[in-house]
């Protein structure tokens, strides 16, 4: 009888041995082949437990044995260090190289770009409309704006750098565009501080303002440095700058597309037909071209241009030259 026992337990020991070794193997076979699929995404909400996101990844077929992956997790302490984030995955990845992804904090990234030119009504309507970037403004006004950046009292037109950004979901306007305010605050501090001597420029800030001219008057490369030029040798002579794209600002999101006569004779602090030297704030979102060709002008002797109908200007040092081309040009005659 002692020898009988002796045997069974014997068995049951070697039973257990390899049910352990098969159960090692299975897991380890598991763990470390491809889950093969493509390139997947994964939302990882904060909260989300190791069981859950299993049962998300079973749901999908990427995983056909989760216990081993929970198991795993847990034992391995990686479920403690799963991140929450939007998470783009491989289907040659393993389970195991799964969870260190989960870990590592690399979301997917977004994309949101701010046109050169817009003005901060356009970028605002964007960022609303956009799906990723999570609304908090709501209604708050420009100067609510400009305080949850700690700008207090600054206007927000023009403070926001054009580029393409990206960012992980979950980022909010706010954070959004204090980021696109730091890259804008970057740009102009190395321009300014790059600038031709002796521009009729009190600052910086004039800088931007005149840059925001320049971005809305043109839209060629080669031409953003003349047009710089040529205002820059108005407020020289004192003239009066007499820019379209500052009328039309002035009047605001309720401009048609028809600029008039009236338009150009009725005052706003933006009108540079009736008022001296550059309006009170920037009227558009100046790109990194406009804002280097404001602080290094063309050297020119041009105080006038017009648009000649193919996209560019013509240039023109007196008065004269520029009705001659306005008239070939605007007046057809």
């Amino acid at each position: 009888m002692p020898g009988f026992l002796l045997r069974s337990l014997l068995f049951v020991f070697l039973g257990l041995v390899l049910a352990a070794g098969w159960a090692a193997y299975d897991a380890w076979q598991f763990l470390n082949k491809p889950v093969g699929k493509g390139q997947f995404e994964l939302l990882v909400e904060p909260g989300d437990t190791v069981a859950g996101i299993a049962s998300d990844l079973t749901s999908r077929q990427l995983l056909d044995k989760p216990h081993w992956w929970k198991l795993y997790a847990r034992y391995t302490g990686a479920a403690r260090k799963i991140r929450s984030g939007e998470f783009v995955l491989n289907g040659d990845q393993s389970p195991i190289e799964l969870l260190e992804a989960l870990q590592s904090g690399r979301e997917k990234q977004h994309s949101f770009t701010i046109i050169e030119g817009w003005t901060i009504w356009q970028l605002r309507e964007a960022l609303a409309a956009d799906p990723v970037i999570e609304a908090t403004l709501g209604d708050a006004d420009d100067s609510e704006l400009m305080a949850l950046l700690d700008m207090p009292g600054v206007h927000p037109e023009g403070q926001f750098l054009p580029d393409t950004y990206l960012f992980p979901r979950g980022t909010t306007d706010v954070d959004f565009l204090r980021r696109a305010n730091q890259a804008l605050q970057a740009e102009l501090e190395s321009a300014w501080a790059n600038r031709l001597p002796d521009l009729p420029l009190a600052n910086s800030y004039e800088a931007l303002i005149l840059a925001s001219i320049v971005e809305r008057e043109t839209g060629i490369a080669g031409e953003r440095d003349l047009v710089s030029g040529v205002m820059v040798n108005r407020l020289r002579k004192k003239m009066l700058l007499q820019t379209d794209p500052t009328v039309i600002y002035g009047i605001g999101p309720s401009f048609n597309g028809d600029i008039t006569r009236k338009d150009l004779k009725t005052r706003t602090a933006y009108n540079t037909y009736v008022i001296k030297g550059l309006p009170p704030t920037p009227i558009a979102m100046s790109g990194t071209a406009a804002i280097r060709a404001a602080v290094t002008p063309a050297e020119t002797t041009a105080l006038f241009f017009v648009a000649d109908g193919s996209g560019g200007h013509v240039f023109s040092d007196t008065h004269e030259q520029h009705k001659a081309a306005v008239r070939k040009y605007i007046l057809k005659k």
